[in-house]
Parts: structure tokens; sequence; C-alpha cells
């Protein structure tokens, strides 16, 4: 239907309003399946190290009820809560991005012709077919077709990009609901957008979840795939539970072949006999089940969920220090395994703020330091008045500092430019002005007093071949001879990405009908620009150097786009790496994007979908991903990310959206939230190593020990104190290593890579092994045992394996910690693990001579001291062997990328 045809403008009544609420739904995101507290923490005891935890805990209650064991008990009680409410409360916060997003949208009023009137009206009473009455300043409240006016439209929160779109009345109107969701569009309007000058009327043709703010709204409520650390510590519940029921197999197996067989002297009749007694044999079995399910329960490392927990919110506190703020703990880890980083251009890259950097004067001259041209006082004179009396945008106060506010953001960075050096005894008023639109790309404003002038903005292809005169650096009129090397600059300027605006000035009345000047003179060119950050090279070149892919996805032009890539350092045109367009994009299938997806450096006119998809297909060839992004048009593309980060100057739905906000806005700090990463993988690794090489040992005593005499040599209490050592304490010890430089110059883990590799695995079995023979020839060594004073009940000896099984824990936990020979290195800048570990050896001290007969210690002597401390020093150098024979075997780099 024509546009003619419209009824100038009714607006719907009542009726009309209900009948197309019914069809087309109201102008109101749906919640998803939301989740209450007490439902996150439920599910959260679905994690696998829980559930081992849960099955431990389960076990030591059940078979254990006579003698019950409620120092282990409460040990786990205690790890499985707090690990579960930590996880809970993070993962709590990040629906918010939802109801933040509803929060903002029925804040909005929006003017509505309803029954003959212009009426103001709630985001939320608009429906499909209302007529909407637009303005400067005004948020677009839903999807739909401008039919009346002229304006341009701030598309940023969609898109990304910082230029205005100009939008013009449709020749033809559709008042059905539009599936057409292309924002370069010029008659569709979409809903967030802001509009920044004129004025226009637009038919509503989507609400709610079906424009396109509603589909970023709804992708929101998506359930994210488990991270990487989350799929890892599933295949170490697996192999951990294999270890324990093995373990359980093996001394079931041997306490009843010791039982029935060697008890009986390999006799037939007598284990005969032994069998057809039912007492004797059910009570044997018995024993022989509870000695195998201690040993599962022993196995159970419980003090992982809670030193997970410890290390990620001990290293929260260090990265705010960093201006890193995590939000959900998962998302550190995950950051030092990232593959691949899609990231925004605008706010990340660069400053996020359109600033004039360089003006071109009429003879060519190029400034770069403004300074100098305020030097010139009558020339910079004409370069003030030309850029603040011929500007929409007006000079307000944020609190801190006087702005430009208003007006499009060309005229804002024009504004701010020439109000850096303020003119104070400037007498000139406007007498008229045309505005700046995107169809004549100028503006015009005339001016009296100190000068009688009209004054000309705009597009240097409007202005330039206009020009016949310049104003020098003296501000005199001078012949403007060198046109062609202006026109020179200004097109290696564009092609560059800067825009660009010439600013002149006539002393004639223009005929602005015709769109035609003559006699103008240049007061020069400006170049405007959204400059890179500070340090973003060396930063972006940091992240590569880690192994990590790094793609700009931005609105801007492939020109524009291009030139950024290029000076940020991203992009090396002699490793094929690749640019593309959204349209580009969109023309290849998934299995063409996937092929090209290692050279793909640039996206430009990069839609919300494109960055959704490429996450999609990032992840579904195994890839690690993250997403940086500051605006609404990223929040689901961060939300589908392994790991989103955020800028702190963003919007709020992006940071709740995020795992991680960069408080700073720096690209610096994402590789420094990288590092932080991968120090916290190797810190659990280490912990892992430290924590299952003492299991192994515990288990290797259970099992041996029945068959030479030995029972399982610690105490109730005095296990208590063990773990309160391998779990809270080793976990705070190892939560504080350092991290270092070298991280950032390994490859990242692969995706699937089990989270115990075998130099751990190696370093844990031979360990463990070492330590269990230590301990068992410790017992049963006549030579050793005699070093050590007589008792009837072993006092002595008990007394020393107790402080020899610590010792050797002590001390391991010094091999655990570095894959170096030097054991000692970077020790220092884990003061946490020094302070820990001295004070465990001073409390282990005071136990061995003041725990009496709660801790079954009673005192050594200095020798016996000595030997038990000679002897639990061993598992040092045995474990530098070890790590030399591997570095015979491999290079120091590979056994370096281990850990």
């Amino acid at each position: 239907m024509v546009k003619n045809d419209i009824k100038k403008y009714r607006g719907l009544n009542e009726k009309d309003v209900e009948k197309s609420r019914l069809k087309y739904g109201s102008n109101v995101i749906p919640p998803g399946n939301r989740k209450t507290f007490i439902r996150q923490y439920l599910e959260s005891f679905g994690d696998p190290t829980i559930k081992i935890l849960l099955v431990a805990l389960g076990l030591n209650v059940i078979f254990f009820i006579k003698n019950f064991n409620w120092y282990e008990s409460i040990g786990i009680a205690v790890s499985i809560i707090l690990a579960t409410f930590v996880s809970s409360i993070s993962e709590y916060g990040s629906q918010l991005a939802f109801e933040k997003l509803m929060e903002d949208s029925e804040k909005i009023k929006s003017k509505v012709y309803r029954n003959n009137e212009l009426i103001e009206l709630s985001i939320t009473d608009i429906v499909t077919g209302d007529f909407i009455h637009l303005e400067a300043g005004d948020r677009i409240p839903a999807d739909g077709l401008l039919i009346d006016g002229e304006i341009d439209v701030d598309q940023s929160a969609l898109n990304g990009e910082m230029k205005e779109s100009h939008k013009t009345s449709a020749i033809k109107i559709d008042y059905e609901e539009s599936n057409d969701k292309n924002l370069l569009n010029p008659y569709l309007l979409f809903n967030g957008c802001i509009v920044t000058h004129g004025e226009g009327t637009m038919l509503v043709q989507a609400v709610g979840e079906r424009t396109f703010y509603g589909h970023l709204a709804k992708e929101l409520q998506e359930d994210n795939e488990d991270s990487p650390l989350k799929q890892r510590l599933t295949d170490l519940a697996k192999t951990i539970s294999k270890f324990g029921y093995l373990g359980a197999l093996l001394i079931l197996t041997a306490s009843l072949f010791k039982s029935i067989i060697i008890d009986n002297n390999f006799n037939l009749i007598q284990i005969a006999a032994y069998i057809s007694n039912p007492y004797l044999l059910i009570g044997d079995i018995i024993k022989a089940v509870t000695f195998a399910i201690t040993i599962i329960v022993v196995a159970v490392p419980e003090g992982l969920p809670v030193m997970i927990t410890v290390v990620l919110s001990s290293n929260m506190k260090r990265m705010i220090k960093d201006k890193v703020l995590v939000r959900k703990l998962v998302g550190i880890e995950t950051a030092g395994s990232l593959n691949i980083l899609f990231t925004d251009k605008t706010g990340t890259l660069t400053k996020g703020k359109l600033q004039v950097t360089k003006f071109i004067s009429g003879n060519g001259n190029i400034y770069d330091n403004m300074f100098s041209l305020k030097e010139q006082k009558e020339f910079w004179k004409m370069i003030y008045i030309s850029s603040v009396y011929n500007n929409s945008s007006k000079l307000g106060y944020d609190g801190r500092k006087r702005k430009a506010v208003g007006g499009n953001s060309t005229d804002r960075a024009l504004l701010d430019f020439a109000t850096t050096y303020p003119l104070i005894d400037v007498n000139i008023t406007k007498s008229s002005t045309i505005p700046f639109n995107s169809k004549n790309k100028y503006s015009l404003t005339s001016v009296k007093g100190d000068v009688d002038l009209t004054l000309i903005k705009g597009a240097p292809e409007k202005i330039l071949p206009h020009c016949t005169n310049f104003y020098n650096s003296m501000g005199v009129k001078t012949n403007l001879t060198n046109i062609f090397n202006i026109n020179k600059l200004v097109k290696t300027m564009s092609n560059s990405g800067i825009r660009l605006l010439a600013i002149a000035t006539s002393n004639n009345k223009l005929n602005t009908s015709s769109g035609k000047f003559s006699d103008l003179t240049l007061v020069g060119i400006v170049c405007i620009n959204d400059e890179l950050r500070q340090n973003v090279k060396y930063s972006v070149q940091n992240v590569i150097n880690a192994g990590i892919q790094v793609v700009m996805m931005t609105g801007d032009s492939k020109y524009t786009a291009l030139a950024i890539a290029i000076e940020s350092g991203l992009l090396d045109e002699s490793k094929n790496h690749i640019v593309l367009t959204s349209d580009e994009l969109n023309n290849l299938n998934d299995d063409e994007v996937i092929k090209l997806l290692p050279y793909i450096r640039v996206i430009a006119r990069a839609l919300p979908q494109d960055k959704s998809r490429l996450i999609r297909l990032s992840q579904k060839i195994g890839l690690v991903v993250g997403m940086t992004g500051d605006g609404v048009n990223d929040a689901p593309a961060l939300k589908k990310a392994d790991v989103g980060f955020s800028m702190g100057s963003g919007t709020e739905i992006a940071k709740e959206a995020s795992d991680i906000v960069i408080l700073d806005d720096n690209f610096l700090s994402i590789g420094k939230a990288i590092l932080y990463g991968r120090t916290i993988y190797k810190s659990i690794r280490k912990f892992i190593v430290f924590q299952l090489s003492i299991n192994v040992c515990a288990v290797g005593i259970s099992l041996i020990g029945q068959f030479i005499g030995v029972e399982m040599p610690i105490t109730v209490i005095q296990m208590l104190w063990v773990n309160m050592v391998m779990d809270t304490l080793a976990g705070l010890a190892f939560a504080g290593e350092p991290p270092l430089i070298e991280y950032m110059e390994e490859p990242p883990k692969v995706k699937n890579e089990k989270i115990i590799n075998k130099y751990m695995a190696n370093q844990i079995l031979f360990t463990g092994i070492f330590t269990t023979l230590l301990c068992i020839l410790f017992l049963k060594l006549p030579n050793i045992n005699n070093m050590f004073r007589y008792s009837s009940k072993d006092n002595f000896i008990m007394t020393g394996f107790f402080a020899l099984f610590m010792f050797c824990a002590i001390f391991n936990s010094l091999n655990a910690r570095t894959q170096r020979l030097n054991i000692l290195s970077y020790l220092w800048k884990n003061k946490a693990f020094v302070l820990i570990m001295g004070f465990v050896c001073i409390i282990q001290i005071i136990l061995l001579f003041c725990g009496g007969s709660v801790f079954r210690t009673y005192g050594l002597t200095f020798k016996e001291f000595i030997v038990v401390l000679s002897l639990s020093f061993t598992v040092i150098p045995f474990d530098l062997m070890r790590k030399s024979y591997l570095r015979l075997r491999n290079t120091k780099e590979e056994v370096a990328k281990f850990l």
C-alpha cells in the first residue's frame, strides 16, 4: 500500500490494540525458566567431584556407624557445603542479565497515536500496528518501518558501529509483521536504538521477543555448555573412582585371601573347616568389605572442590588489583584455556570515543600536536569559531569536567577538540543555521560579530572542489594552489579508516537549495578517529604469542576494520589472513566457515548473529572460545562463549552476561586474565599431584600392610590433622603460586585434555610408590626400629612414623609445585606457601612432643628426630632423579609444557 493511503494518523483504538496483542503478542520479553537460589544450590550437587564425596560420606556413615569416624565425615560434609554454596552464589548471578534487560525496557516511554490523539505510553503497552512519533533523543521502542520524515539513528547498541545510520521514509508500506532484520536497511528502525537527529513516524511491525532486540534477550536465557574445567573434573572424577574401586577390589581380594588361605597355612582341610564356619567367614567378609570401603573414602580427594574454590577466590582478589573483576569463578581458569578470542573493536582495542587526532591546514601541513595550532592565534580563532558555532552539540558537565553533549558523535568530537583551548573573548552570534543531514552531507551557520561569515562544515568531496582560498598560519586568506596534494592526503587518510571533515567559510550568502557552493575559503581538514588504546599492539601480540587466535569483529566498514587490524598487529597479510564482511560470511555454509576459520582475523559490518555463529562453530570443532564486548549487541555472544570479557564502561547487560569484567577497558588486562587463568590451572594440577601422591601412599600401605602385619598406622585424630594439611592448608598454599610470564609462551591446552596428564601420572605413581616403600621399611626394618627407644606398645616408633608420613608430605609439596630441578624456584614469590608450610612444620613438631595420648605421640630424641627428618627428606632427591631422567628423554620445553 502507498504511503499516502495512510490516515494521518488516527492510530489504533482499544479493540484494535487487543486484537493485535492477541495475534502478535505484547511488547515484553517473557522470562525463561528462571532458577531460584535453592534450585541452583541443589543442582550444584550434580558436580562429578561432589557426587564422589557424597558417596564417600554415605559409605562412611553406613559402614562405620559403630565406630563412627566423625572427623572424616565432618571434613567431607564441610567440603561439600563450602564448594556447592560458593559455586551457587556465583552461578545465581548469571541470570541477572535478562532481569536487567527487562528492567531497562520497562522504563521507556513512547509517543503513540491512539484514538486520533498523540499520547505517551509505556513501551510494554505498544503493539504491532501502532504509529510512533520519533524525534531526536528518543529511544526506539520496537521494530518497524519509518513511514514519514527522515532521521539519523545511533545503532551502536546493536551493531557496535559509532557512525549514525540515516533512515528515510519507505515508499511502500506493509502493515503486517516483518521478518527483515537487516540493520543496513534505510527504511527499518530497531528497538533499543536512539534517534540522534530529525523527526518522523514509525509503523510498528514487531514487538517483544519478535524484535531484533528480543532475539538478543532470548539468547541470554539459553544455558551454556559445561566449562572446560568442569569437563576435565568430570574425567578426573571417573579416574579417581576407578582408582578407588580398583584399590578397594584389590584390598578386598587381598584381605579375603589372607583370612581364607594364608591364615589357614594353605591347608585344604583347615580352609574347608574355616569356610564351613559361617560366623568366622561372614565376620572376615564384613571386615574385608569395611576395609575396602575405607580405602575408597581415603582415595577420594575431598579437599579438591574446596581447593578449587579457594584458589579461584583468592586469585579473584589479586586480579582486582590488575583491573580484572571476576563474576563467575570458573571463568578465571577458562580464560587460561582459550584457543580463540573474538574481540570487539570499539571500546576494547580502541578508546571507544571519537576524537580529533590530526588537523590538515590548507597548505598541506599535518598537525598531530594541537597545542602548536593554538599558538597560531589568528588561525586558531578561525578553527575555534568554525568548530564551536557550526555545531549541533552543546557543552555540558558530567560531574567531573565539561564535555560535549547532544548532537552526533562527529559534532561532539569537534566541539571537544575546539574547547580544549577555548577562546573567552569571542563576540559571535548565530543568525541562521541549516543542520547537517546524511543526504546533503554538510551543515551551514551564518554568524555575526567579530566576523560576518557563513560557516560550512561537511564531507571533503562536498567542500573541497569549491575552495579557492585557505587561511594560512597567520589567519590570512591565501590562494589555494595545492588542492591536488590536499585531495591526495584526504584519500590516504580515508583509506586508513579515518573520518574526515572539511571546514570552510564564505563571505557570500550561499544558495543551499541547489547544494552548490563557490569561492569558499578552506579552514582545514579535521581528522576524526577512534584511536587505538595505549599499548594495545603489545597486548595483542602478547595474546597471539600465547597461541591464541584473535579475531576482531566490528560494525565498521571493511576498509576501517582493515586499517585498525593492521595498526593493532592483528592481521599479517603475509600469513594468508582473511578479512570478511558480514555478507561474505553469510554467503558461506558452516563447513566452509570452519575451513576458513584458522585464517579469519577480521569480520567487518558484523551483526550479533555473526558473533554467535562463529562462537558456535568454534566450539563445535573443540576450541575454547573467548569473547569481548561492551554493548547490548555483544551480550548473547558473551554468554555463549566459554568465557566472556565485558568492559567496565560497557552496558550493564553486557557485564551481567559476561564471566569477567575488564575494569579499565584495556586489552592488556585481558592478557593478564589469561595469564592468571593459566596460573590457576597449573596450581590446581600441582595440588592434585600433591594430594594424590599421599593418597597412593595411604592405599599402598593398606594393601601391602596386610601381608606383612602392618595395619593402618595412623589414628583417627592424626588423620584429622593430615586431612587439614592435605586439603585446606595445602589448597591455600598452592593458591598463591605466582603468575609467570613464561606461561604466556606456552600453547593453550586442548579442550578435551585430561586434567591428569602423563607427567602428573608419572609423578603421582612414582612418588606414591616411593613413600609407600619408605613407610613400610620404616616400620619393618630392624635396623631402623633399633634407632628408636623400646616401648611395649611401640609408642616411639609410631610417633616416628607419624612424623615421617607428615614430613614426607611437606617435602613432597616442594616437588609438586615446580617441574624445575631447582625446587626453590620462585618460592619467595609465593609467600603464602612458605608461611603455611612453615606453620605446618611448627605445629607438627609441637604435636610430636605435646600430643600425648590424644595424638598418640610421645616425643622423639634429637637423634630420632634427625633420623625421621633425613628419611623423609629422601623424597626430594628421589624426585630430582625422576625429573632428571625425564629431561634426558625429553627437551626442557617438552617437560615444561606438561605442567
